[in-house]
């Protein structure tokens, strides 16, 4: 794509377990740029930091070598959410990060956060956050324990010491206060050792002198708090208004909706992020394109779907698991599949499976709207199922409302939207 010459540009950059993407957007949310490096091709060991920022240098290079630099207006960085390292006060690591899904096995730990905790908080679970601060702050030396996006941002600002309200908040932020809560100390954990928390896409910084100069970049150059991969995933689509929802067709169904107001249901695992002045609440079903992987390929899905009529209904009721037990919108571990009967022709057998499937989904968005949100206003799809035009009918026809196109599938683009909010409000763009 052509860029105008005195175009500014804005970078967002995510950092996952396999590797890091890196995008250049311009104020109409157009991509200009991109770039990619695989984490396997720095480190055998994705907990490796160093793999991190090489992986990082080696994305963000690639689209730097693609613009001209001096259009930089601000960058912003998404990570894994619940990836947390302890760092000495020049943002050294002081032993192996523990990545998002690796637990803590301490019980008197889990037990202090399950006692003090409030019920709706997202720092409870062995995986959460908090967890991991109270198994590191005995490390002698250290200065903060911070996420895996806090300690890269640091690296072009120089301050190890800040994060942002949504990687903040299954380390026990509260979003509503937007404070660190006072049971956090109840639990003992060191208050000190927390960073100061500012809201996505806030500005956080210039970048430094050493940053600019090693990537060749203005000194003018702002960095933004970004947020975690899952959010930034959600940005990335282009929702943006209260009722707007994007569901991801993955192995599993997973739904998520702006709202005005924040949603937290513990016994569904609902929590919310915020973002701005809205929030981001969504749940995860059992459901989805494992159930039809099971049954079919991918082949013989499209050759089938060809023979499917969307705009009529089998008249099944079913309910789409591979074995017992649902999670959202159902909350019931005892749960069981509904696939039957079956009919005897395929392609009626898989129709039924995409209506159960929808039928989910549509209840699954009910069931935010029972919680507290808005109601359901738009719905964008990502992941595999979103290239299922029949799939697709057949979900219109449950929630009838407007599917639109996403922006973007990239995560990167997601905080790169963040990187644009912070550069408006530092006045760079």
């Amino acid at each position: 794509m052509t860029v105008a010459p005195d175009t500014p540009l804005v970078i967002g950059i995510d950092i996952g377990t396999s590797g890091a993407r890196a995008v250049a957007m311009d104020a109409g949310f157009s991509i200009v740029a991109s770039g990619s490096s695989r984490m396997a091709d720095f480190s055998v060991d994705h907990r490796d930091p160093l793999a991190w920022w090489k992986a990082l240098q080696t994305a963000l290079g690639q689209v730097l070598d693609a613009i001209d630099r001096q259009r930089v207006r601000a960058i912003a960085i998404d990570g894994t959410s619940g990836t947390i390292l302890p760092v000495g006060t020049d943002g050294a690591p002081l032993a192996v990060p523990m990545m998002y899904n690796d637990p803590v096995a301490d019980a008197d730990i889990l037990t202090r956060i399950t006692t003090h905790a409030p019920q709706e908080s997202a720092a409870h679970g062995a995986t959460s956050g908090l967890a991991k601060v109270l198994t590191f702050q005995s490390i002698p030396d250290a200065f903060r324990i911070i996420h895996q996006a806090d300690w890269l941002a640091g690296h072009f600002t120089g301050l190890y010491d800040v994060s942002d309200e949504n990687n903040a908040l299954k380390t026990g932020y509260d979003p509503a206060e937007r404070r660190w809560p006072d049971w956090i100390d109840r639990t003992a954990a060191r208050r000190d050792l927390l960073p100061d928390v500012l809201p996505a896409g806030t500005p956080i910084a210039g970048i430094s002198p050493g940053a600019a100069d090693a990537f060749g970049l203005p000194d003018d150059v702002v960095i933004v708090t970004g947020t975690t991969d899952g959010c930034a995933s959600f940005l990335a689509t282009g929702a943006g208004q209260p009722g707007d929802a994007v569901s991801a067709l993955g192995t599993t169904l997973t739904v998520k909706m702006l709202s005005d107001r924040p949603l937290f249901a513990p016994e569904y695992g609902l929590y919310s992020h915020r973002i701005g002045d809205m929030w981001l609440a969504g749940g995860a079903s059992n459901t989805g394109g494992g159930v039809l992987s099971a049954h079919f390929d991918n082949g013989t899905i499209s050759a089938l779907s060809g023979q499917i009529d969307p705009s009529t209904q089998t008249g099944l009721d079913y309910y789409p698991l591979l074995k017992d037990g649902e999670r959202f919108p159902i909350n019931d571990p005892q749960f069981k599949p509904r696939m039957t009967p079956r009919p005897e022709s395929d392609a009626d057998f898989l129709k039924a499976i995409f209506e159960g499937i929808a039928g989910v989904e549509a209840l699954a968005y009910q069931r935010l709207v029972s919680l507290g949100s808005p109601a359901l206003r738009s719905v964008r799809t990502v992941g595999g199922g979103a290239k299922n035009p029949v799939w697709t009918a057949i979900r219109n026809h449950a929630m009838p409302v407007p599917f639109l196109p996403v922006i973007s599938e990239e995560a990167a683009a997601g905080t790169a939207r963040l990187a644009l909010s912070g550069a408006r409000s530092a006045g760079v763009l």
